[in-house]
């Protein structure tokens, strides 16, 4: 994974759950937080990569080289 250039550690690994299928709630539950929280994250994650939805946020990721 790339270092952190404008997404933090937590926003990548949520997108690359998210990348793998998982709904918020699974990924709540494999990082052991409220499914709010993961909500947060993707929703701040999608404002940094000028992403409009989970899918659009994952490909850009992937492009930007934060997930592979």
């Amino acid at each position: 994974m790339r270092s952190n250039l404008g997404l933090t550690p937590r926003e990548i690994e949520v997108l690359d759950l998210v990348k793998l299928g998982n709904n918020a709630r699974e990924v709540a539950s494999k990082l052991g937080v409220s499914t709010q929280t993961v909500k947060n994250h993707l929703h701040i994650a999608f404002i940094r990569l000028q992403a409009t939805n989970r899918t659009d946020a994952v490909v850009k990721a992937l492009k930007a080289g934060y997930i592979k």
